[in-house]
């Protein structure tokens, strides 16, 4: 509980313009965001050309620009995390097919499935699993946004219900009715 309260704390003292804080709060988040960043990449295909290294890196980079996103504490800093390693990944996942289809072929909508009794354990293990994920994601944000956001926080974030809870200012119990909802929906999207 001491390492969050000092997490927020320094969130805001960085957000606020205070370089230092920057220095001390790297090493506090560095180990949550590596572990945010292994699980994306546990079930990703040998040889995948992102690591989770290089993934963390990129999302820090986001970060760092981001400085005045004006997050309340660490749920929201970790939501956002979050937010900046789906968007890595799903641009790499888009250049990729893009690459392997002579440059601006589309991916089939449909092609895959995912398992969502994992999330949020694993991620799809192929660019377009990760795609149509991502595809039945913003199709579900149009329809419901939160339950949306739910399992972004939960399956991109690894937020647990609490923190998505905090994070949406909803109760634990609204986050765990939306995060049922939403993968029933999601799973009958993705064909699963």
């Amino acid at each position: 509980m001491g390492e969050s309260r000092e997490i927020t704390a320094l969130i805001r003292a960085w957000g606020d313009g205070d370089q230092t804080a920057l220095d001390r709060l790297t090493p506090l988040v560095y180990d949550e965001l590596r572990r945010m960043a292994k699980r994306y990449m546990r079930s990703q295909r040998a040889g995948h050309s992102l690591q989770a290294t290089a993934l963390v890196h990129e999302a820090y980079l986001h970060l760092i620009d981001a400085r005045s996103a004006g997050w309340r504490d660490r749920a929201h800093f970790f939501a956002f995390s979050a937010q900046i390693m789906r968007r890595i990944l799903i641009d790499a996942a888009r250049a990729r097919a893009s690459q392997k289809r002579g440059g601006g072929a589309q991916y089939a909508e449909h092609s895959t499935a995912v398992n969502l009794d994992e999330i949020p354990a694993v991620v799809p293990n192929q660019g377009a699993e990760l795609l149509a994920l991502e595809d039945a994601l913003i199709r579900l944000e149009q329809m419901d946004g939160r339950k949306a956001k739910v399992i972004e926080l939960r399956f991109f974030g690894g937020l647990s219900v609490e923190e998505a809870a905090e994070v949406l200012e909803v109760s634990p119990q609204t986050v765990m009715r939306d995060w049922r909802v939403a993968r029933v929906w999601l799973a009958r999207e993705l064909r699963v």
